[in-house]
């Protein structure tokens, strides 16, 4: 994927990020994740039935890199398994620390691939990720 292809991913999920909004019904989990250093500040809600991830939203303030993995990400795990969600975001976090991780697990969220060059942006992709993490952790104990 080229260095425009990537550009354009990011800037649609911030522009029109999908699962942006506050649930309408009951039975969601909710979590805050922020960054101290920065304006990133966003609320998570996580509907789980049956150890399948039924559905998220979020809402909040935050910067392009924040918001737009927020997007990709949270649409990629609609309709998992903990288990298979907790992979996905294994994988995730290894991209972004530069370890090793499945690409093709990845799909669009791999236009975060060059991240670990930006240390202080690892913070922003990694915002939804450790915030939905926690939902996910509490509901495997």
């Amino acid at each position: 994927m080229d260095n425009d292809m990537k550009r354009a991913i990011i800037l649609d999920n911030y522009s029109n990020p999908k699962n942006r909004g506050i649930p309408d019904s009951d039975g969601y989990i909710k979590i805050n994740s922020n960054n101290q250093s920065c304006i990133d500040n966003i609320d998570i809600y996580v509907k789980l039935k049956e150890d399948k991830i039924e559905d998220i939203k979020f809402e909040g303030e935050a910067c392009v890199i924040a918001i737009s993995s927020t997007s990709i990400l949270s649409n990629m795990l609609v309709g998992k398994s903990i288990d298979e969600a907790k992979e996905i975001i294994k994988n995730y976090f290894n991209m972004i620390e530069e370890g090793e991780y499945d690409k093709d697990m990845l799909g669009e969220a791999n236009v975060y691939e060059d991240m670990y060059k930006q240390p202080s942006r690892k913070t922003c992709a990694t915002l939804f990720i450790r915030g939905i993490n926690k939902i996910l952790d509490n509901e495997k104990e």
